[in-house]
């Protein structure tokens, strides 16, 4: 029996607000149209958080309830506090997402709190969110390295990791935000993290900002994680190394999986038209190598 990869389209959102270009809310709406077409799963629409300081996703919860609800995708929202949790919560949202991170000057810096006081942060959410049947997902940054501190103790990433599981996250998402870990040590990074929970509640979140993006998924993969975040058309540049790629794209992601013998539902073709799309839209050079090689074959 051929198994599953769930890959779950973090473009509309981690990848739209590391974007120098603000889309419109009609041209967020028609790239996640574009995304429902393709078989994916499950796809971020956005973030609930102030335009003020993310100018790139206001409105994510007025794009959420426009958009046609599909029973086989399931969409997300995140919600770094307790007012935003709200606003996903009167558009009907189903799943939110929190984030920390396993380094506490990149927490310090990116919500400046510590990582104890992040958890006191999104505790609320996560007693909200039982009492209305609202899954929450986690997302851990800085999951093997750190710009500000370098290597991450992987003992302290399996902590970390537990104790959102704990708090009753279904799934945590592993962030390599910076793109600088190798397989050996994400192979580390695994095996502390699968020494205390179940490949099944993780998942990859994978930059490619070295080119080590698709090698690090390879092992994981070999360590039985099933479930990977991607970005189509490689939205999202890396905050950390001017001009390097961020997110790893969904078309590179689904070429490997593809040619691993895994299913994932996604048809090729659609996923290649939501890719031109987006690129077209936001007038830049797609980095995804399987893009590129299949432009270049259509046009041969």
């Amino acid at each position: 029996m051929t198994e599953f990869v769930k890959v779950v389209e973090v473009g509309p959102r981690d990848g739209l607000q590391n974007e120098k270009t603000s889309l419109t809310l009609q041209d967020r709406k028609q790239l996640i149209l574009d995304l429902m077409q393709t078989g994916l799963k499950a796809i971020e629409v956005g973030s609930c958080v102030s335009p003020k300081w993310v100018p790139q996703m206001a409105l994510s919860d007025e794009l959420y309830a426009q958009l046609p609800k599909d029973p086989n995708v399931q969409f997300s929202l995140l919600t770094p506090n307790m007012k935003g949790f709200e606003s996903a919560l009167a558009v009907g949202c189903k799943e939110v997402a929190v984030f920390t991170a396993a380094s506490e000057s990149f927490t310090q810096k990116n919500i400046n709190c510590s990582i104890d006081e992040s958890f006191e942060k999104f505790a609320d959410i996560l007693k909200a969110a039982k009492e209305h049947d609202i899954q929450v997902r986690g997302y851990v940054s800085c999951v093997v390295d750190c710009p500000y501190e370098g290597a991450i103790d992987p003992k302290q990433v399996s902590k970390v990791v537990t104790r959102l599981f704990d708090m009753g996250c279904y799934e945590v998402s592993l962030g390599e935000t910076i793109g600088t870990a190798t397989p050996n040590r994400v192979k580390n990074m695994w095996e502390a993290c699968l020494s205390e929970l179940d490949a099944q509640f993780m998942a990859g979140h994978f930059h490619n900002t070295y080119g080590m993006a698709i090698a690090n998924i390879y092992q994981s993969l070999e360590q039985g994680i099933r479930v990977f975040d991607s970005s189509i058309a490689g939205l999202g540049g890396c905050p950390y190394a001017k001009g390097a790629s961020g997110n790893v794209s969904t078309e590179d992601l689904l070429y490997l999986l593809n040619g691993m013998g895994f299913e994932t539902g996604i048809n090729v073709e659609a996923l290649m038209q939501a890719s031109q799309n987006i690129s077209q839209r936001l007038d830049r050079k797609n980095p995804s190598n399987f893009a590129n090689a299949y432009l270049q074959t259509r046009c041969a």
